[in-house]
Order: structure tokens, then sequence, then C-alpha cells
């Protein structure tokens, strides 16, 4: 019996100091990675607009790269065509040019050639209001479509915030229940409820971007289209003139 006992109070301690080693080294050990499904999950309810909005940025990107070439407003063939038809006094042939080659251009002229064709004699500035009525209803609708990133990305940075605030309140409610026994709550929510704001920074910032990009590559092809109409508002008041 003299034996045993000290074999046994030997086993216990080494197993108690087994314990302690096992539990230090679960508390030394670096927390798990979180994954990108996790970090979805942990931002709330803010995620899923968000989300929505970051798939509604590439759409329109993409739409507006694809938009917003100027193959897509200005076909210079058919403007030759249209403009020496103009100019030897044929405005039907002009007209038929016009409406069998749809786009910015090509609509506004043959607005304007229907509204002058109206009387025998036209003067500068009914063609000139012709062609502001015309010019201004074919060129919103493109900028208009532009514009969306803009919302986008005033939207997305705000509704981010929101979630962090959220979250946030969450936070404190969860340590106001535990007590301040365990700050790494906080800390841990806190840092969830941030991960909205990330997130609609991330959607926001690419979204200004490609809207002044958008939007600069379209004034430069109205200022275009500005200049072409410029020619035939001059082209056709000499035509109806003569």
């Amino acid at each position: 019996m003299a034996l045993v006992l000290p074999l046994s109070a030997q086993t216990t301690g080494s197993d108690a100091d087994s314990t302690e080693e096992m539990a230090e080294l679960t508390e030394d050990a670096p927390p798990a990675e979180k994954s990108l499904l996790d970090m979805i999950k942990a931002g709330g309810w803010a995620m899923w607009p968000l989300g929505l909005l970051s798939v509604a940025t590439v759409g329109l990107a993409v739409y507006n790269g694809i938009a917003l070439r100027s193959s897509n407003f200005i076909d210079d063939e058919v403007i030759d065509s249209v403009e020496n038809s103009i100019n030897s006094g044929d405005f039907d042939a002009a007209r038929e040019q016009c409406v069998n080659n749809p786009g910015p251009v090509t609509n506004t002229i043959s607005h304007v050639i229907d509204e002058t064709l109206r009387g025998e004699q036209v003067n500068a500035d009914s063609v000139e209001k012709a062609f502001e009525a015309a010019s201004t209803k074919e060129l919103t609708g493109p900028y208009v479509i532009v514009n969306y990133l803009s919302i986008i990305a005033a939207i997305a940075p705000m509704l981010g915030l929101l979630g962090t605030v959220s979250g946030m309140v969450k936070a404190f409610n969860a340590i106001a229940a535990q007590g301040m026994g365990k700050p790494d709550i906080l800390a841990d929510n806190i840092s969830e409820a941030l991960i909205t704001t990330a997130t609609g920074m991330s959607i926001g910032i690419p979204a200004m971007f490609f809207f002044f990009f958008f939007k600069n590559k379209y004034g430069k092809i109205v200022s275009e289209i500005t200049l072409i109409l410029g020619r035939f508002y001059g082209d056709i008041v000499r035509s109806r003139k003569s």
C-alpha cells in the first residue's frame, strides 16, 4: 500500500500537468481564419443588398463598356451619304437613309427634316429648335444609364455604415447582457460589424471610378455628335433657302 499511494499521486500529478499544458496550448493557438462565406454571414442583413449592388456595378460597367463605343453613335459612311443628299436638296433620300440607319445622329436629322419639310420656307430658328429638341431626346438616355453608377457609389458606403451601426448596437447589447468579463466578445462583434463598411467602400470606390470614366468617355462622344449636328444645321438651312 505504501508503494501504491505515491505512484497514484504521481500519476494524478502528471495528468494535472498535462491538462494545464493542453489548456495553455489551446489558449496560445492562433484563431482560425474566416472564409469569405463566414465574413458574409458575419456581416448580417446588410450584406444582401450590398451583394446586389456589387452585381449591378459589374453589370453596368460591362454594359457601358460595350454600349459607349463611338461606332455605336457615329457612322461616318452613313453621315457622309446623308450630307451629300441634303446638299443636293434631296431631303427625301436623306430622310430614307436616316430611317434605314437608326442612331442618335440619324434620328435627330430625320426629325429635323420632318420639321423643316412641313413648310416651303424655314427659318434658322425653327431648325435650331428642332435640332435641340431631337438631340436632347436622343442623347439623354445613355447618360441616365451611366448615372446609375454614381447612385451606387453614393448608396453602397452609406448602406455599409448602416450595417456597421446595426452590428455595433448588437455588440453592446451582448456586452450589457454578459458583463465586461469577456472583452474579446466585444472586439469580435465590432470586427464583424466593420465588415459591412469595408464591403460598402469596396463597392462604392470602383463604382465611382467607372462613373467618371464612362462619363468622360460619353462626354467626348456627345461633343463629336454636337459638331456633326452643327454642320448639318448649316447644310439644312442653306439647302432650304436655296
